[in-house]
């Protein structure tokens, strides 16, 4: 599995330009190893290094041609004059006299282009299983699994901005799940669904008898959090005053429960989330600037799903798949079903489309959507409804085995049918054609002109009946 070392590894022969380099390097704070032409296939072999600079003449120029194509994800440098030396990855020249602009960019383009590279690098299982939840090869979800690469290992404050439905706690799970803190416990809190006079006890615990009610002392969110992380979800909601509370946790690391003088510490990590926009709350004085600032120490922007619609075939391949494992079915869907879904606005984002696949499930188990299936908000596309073609001979054997094996029998008004056969005979066909639409007008008197309510009265599907009105001639008035 390829590796990832920050290192810059200067090849070739110890000399005095090389060395020089090497203590400029170290001076900008880089990590530098020098080695010897033979030891680059090994180096190079598992781990791609922050940069690898050759010089450009002789045997450095001769291994560069070699290991430039065969290592597309690694960026070259060279001492020296570049000459006729092409390829992506030489990303420049590092020329003598030696000067802080010219390094500083050359190690600008090599971040940049390892950052491009980065998908080349796997991930390890864990966090792919996690990332399985932000499904996505568009632009904004795939930066949005980087920004939580790079943040995860640290103790920053990250604050996650979107619309709700976009996954904002997903988001929060996978940076607990991927960091040190990941046999400490998550512990989330919707501080827009506690009431403003339970939050501080909700947060910060109580001791016996600090209000009416607290029979017994009992731990706050942050206790719980201990060693963890503490996700305060809908942070926008949070009142002022419990505002000026959480940044004092948030600078000292210290707490007392309410009705308590015990301070204690917080070795917790905070996550939050809001799909508020916190700079307009600021200038109209609902949010606090400096509480602000401490939490948006690192923010993450989750795009909504009407950005990023060409995500929607993997997601939906991701959430049957959730719900089929969780036993509740499996449904699939049409091509034309998907384009529908590709055009709908989504204003609840991944949560609405979720609700979606359950209710589907629920409807169609193990069956295939089309577009209209779906219910009629999210048919975007014109498709004719399929109707069963029925000849006329199926249709009067159908009404032949309805009558003869109903349980109740039709009560047929003498006058008009007879109780028995007489002796000239009947027209059996047009006999049944006059009692079919005499149900059919009564049905439909009965019940307003209401086709689909006539339907059930007759004890058929919607569809036969208006196939039947077709054939008689009949309309709704």
């Amino acid at each position: 599995m390829m590796q990832t070392d920050q290192r810059i590894l200067l090849v070739g022969n110890k000399s005095e330009r090389i060395s020089r380099l090497s203590c400029v390097f170290e001076f900008l704070g880089e990590q530098v190893e020098l080695i010897d032409f033979d030891k680059l296939e090994a180096y190079t072999k598992q781990t791609r290094f922050r940069a690898i600079v050759l010089p450009s003449e002789n045997q450095g120029k001769e291994i560069l041609q070699s290991f430039a194509g065969v290592l597309p994800w690694q960026p070259f440098l060279l001492l020296g004059e570049r000459d006729d030396i092409k390829a992506s990855n030489i990303l420049g020249s590092i020329e003598e006299p030696l000067n802080y602009p010219q390094l500083t960019e050359l190690l600008h383009f090599c971040q940049v282009y390892g950052q491009v590279k980065r998908p080349d690098i796997p991930t390890s299982g864990n966090q792919t299983k996690l990332f399985r939840s932000l499904v996505g090869r568009s632009d904004g979800i795939a930066n949005v699994r980087h920004l939580i690469n790079q943040v995860a290992s640290s103790e920053a404050t990250v604050l996650i901005l979107g619309q709700s439905g976009t996954g904002k706690e997903v988001v929060a799970r996978n940076i607990h799940y991927i960091s040190e803190r990941r046999d400490g416990p998550f512990i989330p809190v919707n501080c827009g669904a506690i009431p403003p006079e339970l939050l501080e006890s909700e947060l910060f615990g109580h001791e016996k008898g600090s209000f009416t009610g607290a029979i017994s002392a009992r731990k706050g969110r942050f206790e719980l959090a201990e060693k963890g992380t503490l996700f305060l979800d809908e942070i926008g909601d949070m009142p002022l005053q419990m505002q000026v509370k959480l940044l004092r946790v948030l600078q000292e690391r210290m707490f007392e429960r309410v009705g308590g003088s015990k301070s204690i510490s917080a070795d917790v990590r905070v996550v939050a989330a809001t799909h508020r926009n916190l700079e307009s709350m600021i200038e109209e004085g609902e949010f606090r600037e400096d509480l602000y600032y401490r939490l948006n120490v690192f923010p993450i922007e989750m795009p909504a799903l009407c950005e990023r619609k060409d995500d929607i075939p993997l997601l939906l391949q991701e959430l049957v798949s959730r719900v089929y494992n969780e036993g509740r079915g499996r449904v699939r869907f049409t091509q034309r079903a998907i384009e529908s879904l590709k055009e709908h606005a989504w204003s609840g984002n991944v949560r609405e489309l979720s609700n979606l696949v359950e209710r589907l499930t629920i409807l169609y188990p193990g069956g295939l959507v089309d577009v209209n299936d779906l219910p009629i908000k999210y048919r975007h596309i014109d498709v004719p409804e399929y109707c069963v073609e029925v000849s006329e001979e199926q249709l009067e054997r159908d009404a032949l085995a309805s009558i003869f094996n109903d349980e109740e029998p039709i009560d047929i008004p003498e006058t008009r049918f007879p109780s028995e056969l007489p002796p000239e005979g009947v027209n059996l066909k047009d006999l049944l054609a006059e009692l079919e639409i005499d149900m059919i007008r009564q049905a439909l008197d009965q019940q307003d002109n209401v086709v689909a309510r006539a339907a059930e009265m007759l004890g058929i599907r919607r569809t036969t009946l208006v196939e039947k009105m077709r054939k008689y001639g009949l309309s709704k008035d």
